[in-house]
Order: structure tokens, then C-alpha cells, then sequence
């Protein structure tokens, strides 16, 4: 018997794991080559992997839910020789290599996030490579919101329950793309949970259309009736003040693994705030003289354009080891976009080359991919500064978080209509306030003021 073992390959730019969502085999199935083994999701996109051979599943790695390191077993395989096999040694089209991330030089050079046509890599020795390389080295490697640290950790994780619904958020994404609402779907797997199949069913017979009331679900109508919890009341039994509980009572809230997006973002955040040397400058766009109803979004990324051309030390990369700074003579800005999985940063390429049209439709292609997880691994890295618009819900001001190589991140606040003094006066502007937090030790404090004055100038334009 010739048994081959499978490892995770790299699904895109380096990422140190992936989640398992689903497997479309189970031990002692026959599967042959290139057909559908399993459905991972990453940081970036939910990819199907293709098996590598063609014989019988001896062995999988985990269940839904888990998470594999990059490089270490996913499958284990007895061969077939009666079916087709891949020949020897011919590519497989992933690679556990270095990667090019938010700090490369150029944005990856694969245009989408998917498992390749040939399938992963295979071990023969059955010895799972060292942290996901054969050379026992990671690189730092490109994520949703810049560079992250690669990890070596395997845990295992549950679908999140959101509104009394089970789901992976890859489940959730298809659910959204495909217009069924999660809460009318009948759940059919293990402890209630959401599966894509069960997803792609009330698609099919429409019978979990999106915007309809909620049905209840199998679970809440055959779960047999337990005990509601004590209500909580701000007075005792005796009448008096509930006190705070001690430290030692434990805490009914359900703890969550982070995974995906979110685990992701956790790294990188926590990544950047060890390394930049973060200042925030605040102030007050003046908008008073606009014409007309315009475009906000298009007109600040004009106006952040135009600040980088005035002060390109913003625009630029800086590596903290080999104190090294890259100025940029184009402008590529990165889009946060807030979902429910967690923050996504789209690159809008050559703003600097955008109009207005220009602009809004391309944020608009962006945000779509990235609602659908379609958005190319190439689209989430590289871009040299950065826009968060989060006065879209709420807050005039905030202090928002550089991610490593960029220098510079902007923050749009909440408009709002001010009481503005004026020659022989006062007047009621309208006036958006905007923050920028750059990293101290690539650009100066007069560069960064300089940066902002003509952004604000440009923002008060009237058209």
C-alpha cells in the first residue's frame, strides 16, 4: 500500500492557517484527482482545495471549524493505481515560499484568492514541514489590514451563533450573495449548525428568501424547556442595592475564538501598535463654499491626492529594522471597510489617475467583492497611505492605527453644522472633521501639519 500525505498548502501571501469549513469526503471514501476535497477559509476568501490524487481518504485532519497550520497535514491518502495520478514532480501551483504582502514592493502577482486547478502540496515523508516551510522560516506575510506575524497555533473552533443562527462566516458570506436569510434555513449540522448546503437548498426551492419573517428554528421548536435565568434587578431580595460581584464569580458571557478576519486583524493590530510611533493631528474641514450637492467620499480622496503630492513623506513606506523609507510617486489608498467578519482594507489603485466617476466606481466594485469574499488577495495589499471614514455611523474625532510599512492613515468624522466666527460675525458652516495619525519616526511634525493644511484647502474648495 503507497499512502501519501497532504499538508496545507499556502492559500495566498504566506497566511500562517486557515479554517476548515466544510469537507465534501469522509474516511474511507474514494476520491479522484482534482475533485473536490474541502472548502478552507483564510483572512482574505473561502477557497475549495482539489485532491492532489486519486485513491482512498485514510485520514483527515480536523473537523469544521478547526484550524490548520499552513504546512502541516491536512489528508492522508492511499493510492490508487488503477486512476489518474499527477505526474512526478509536476507543479502543483502552491507554494510555501516567501510572499509579498502590504510591505512588498509590488502588489502580489495572483489575481484571486482560489485553490489551484492541480491541487496542494504533497509530502511523501509524511513529516509535516517546520511552521509551514520546509526551511523551518516564515516571513511576515500580507493580510486584510496589513502585515502580520505568522503563528504556529492550532486551535479548534465553533460557529458563531449571531441571532440565535449557527453559522462559519464563510456560510454567512454565501447566505448574503445568494440572498437567503440564515434565521427561515433549516440547519442540518452537528449542534444545530448552518452548513453551505443547507444554504444552497433554501436558495434553490426559496424558502429562506431574504426580507421575509423569521421562522423559528428545529432547534428552538424540539430543544425540551429548561429554566429561564434569574432576571437581573438593580435591588436585592431585601430591597437593598445589588453590589458589584465579586472577582471570583464567573462570567456568563460565552467565549469566542477569533478566526479569519478578525484573528487576523487582532495580529496586525496588535503587531502595529508594538512598532509605529503613532501622533494624531485633528482639525476642521470647512466646507461652507461647496456648490452644489457633491460626491464626499471622491472629494476626499482627491484631497488626500493632492496632499501627497504637496508632502510625499506621507505617501511613502518605512521599514523600522533597517530604518529604510520609500517615497511613492504614485497613490494607491487602502479603503477600510467594516463587516461583519471583521475590517477589510481594498486598495484603491492610482487614485491619484481617478476622477470622481472614477472613484466612486471603483469603491463600489471594491465593497462588493468584499461583501461577496470575492475581492483578488492583489486588491488587500500595497497601497501607500490609508482612509477610514467612520464618520459614516458616528464620531468627529479618533485616533486611528497605522499598520506597518505605510506612514500615514486618515479619518474622516461625522459631519456636522458648526457656529463658525467671521469678519463682523458669526455663521453656521458646514464642517467635516478629520484626524491623521502618522508614525514619528518617517515623517517630521511640520511635514504631517503641512500634509493636513492642504488637505483641508482642498476640502474647502468649492467644487
Amino acid at each position: 500500500m503507497t499512502s501519501k500525505q497532504f499538508l496545507l498548502p499556502d492559500l495566498g501571501e504566506g497566511l500562517p492557517d486557515a479554517t476548515i469549513v466544510e469537507w465534501f469526503v469522509k474516511v474511507g471514501d474514494t476520491i479522484k484527482l482534482d475533485e473536490p476535497l474541502v472548502s478552507m477559509e483564510t483572512a482574505k476568501a473561502v477557497v475549495e482545495l482539489p485532491s492532489p490524487v486519486s485513491g482512498k481518504v485514510l485520514k483527515l485532519a480536523g473537523g469544521d471549524g478547526d484550524i490548520i497550520v499552513t504546512g502541516t497535514l491536512l489528508a492522508e491518502f492511499e493510492l490508487d493505481p488503477s486512476l489518474p495520478q499527477r505526474a512526478e514532480g509536476q507543479d502543483t501551483g502552491h507554494h510555501h515560499g516567501p510572499s509579498k504582502g502590504v510591505g512588498s514592493d509590488e502588489p502580489g502577482t495572483d489575481h484571486k484568492v482560489v485553490a489551484s486547478d492541480e491541487g496542494g502540496a504533497i509530502s511523501d515523508a509524511g513529516t509535516p514541514a517546520p511552521k509551514g516551510q520546509a526551511d523551518g522560516k516564515r516571513d511576515d506575510a500580507g493580510t486584510v489590514v496589513g502585515a502580520m506575524q505568522s503563528s504556529d497555533a492550532v486551535r479548534s473552533e465553533a460557529a458563531v451563533a449571531v441571532a440565535g443562527v449557527k453559522a462559519m462566516p464563510a456560510v454567512r458570506a454565501l447566505a448574503r450573495k445568494l440572498g437567503v436569510d440564515l434565521t427561515r434555513v433549516s440547519a442540518t449540522g452537528n449542534d444545530g449548525v448552518v452548513t453551505s448546503d443547507d444554504v444552497k437548498r433554501a436558495a434553490a426551492d426559496g424558502s429562506a428568501k431574504a426580507g421575509a419573517a423569521p421562522m423559528p428554528r428545529a432547534a428552538d421548536r424540539t430543544a425540551p424547556s429548561v429554566a429561564a435565568p434569574a432576571q437581573r434587578t438593580p435591588m436585592s431580595a431585601a430591597g437593598k442595592p445589588m453590589r458589584t460581584q465579586p472577582p471570583g464569580v464567573q462570567a456568563s458571557g460565552q467565549p469566542e475564538q477569533l478566526k479569519g478576519v478578525r484573528r487576523n486583524m487582532a495580529r496586525v493590530m496588535a503587531d502595529a501598535h508594538a512598532q509605529v510611533v503613532p501622533t494624531t493631528l485633528c482639525d476642521d474641514a470647512d466646507l461652507h463654499a461647496w456648490i452644489g450637492k457633491q460626491d464626499i467620499t471622491a472629494r476626499l480622496i482627491r484631497a488626500i491626492v493632492a496632499a501627497c503630492k504637496m508632502v510625499p513623506a506621507l505617501n511613502a513606506w518605512f521599514d523600522g529594522d533597517k530604518l529604510v523609507r520609500t517615497l511613492h510617486p504614485h497613490v494607491d489608498i487602502g479603503i477600510a471597510v467594516d463587516t461583519d467578519d471583521g475590517l477589510f482594507v481594498p486598495a484603491l489603485r492610482n487614485a491619484d489617475m481617478l476622477d470622481g466617476n472614477g472613484v466612486r466606481g471603483a469603491i463600489q466594485r471594491l465593497r462588493a467583492q468584499v461583501e461577496d469574499r470575492s475581492i483578488p488577495a492583489s486588491e488587500l495589499s500595497g497601497y501607500t497611505i490609508s482612509l477610514s471614514n467612520f464618520g459614516m455611523f458616528a464620531g468627529r474625532y479618533a485616533t486611528p492605527v497605522v499598520v506597518p510599512p505605510t506612514v500615514a492613515i486618515i479619518g474622516a468624522g461625522k459631519l456636522s453644522f458648526d457656529v463658525v466666527a467671521v469678519m463682523g460675525g458669526v455663521e453656521v458652516h458646514r464642517r467635516m472633521p478629520i484626524s491623521l495619525t502618522f508614525d514619528h519616526r518617517a515623517a517630521t511634525g511640520g511635514e504631517a501639519a503641512r500634509f493636513l493644511k492642504t488637505l483641508l484647502d482642498d476640502l474647502a474648495r468649492p467644487q
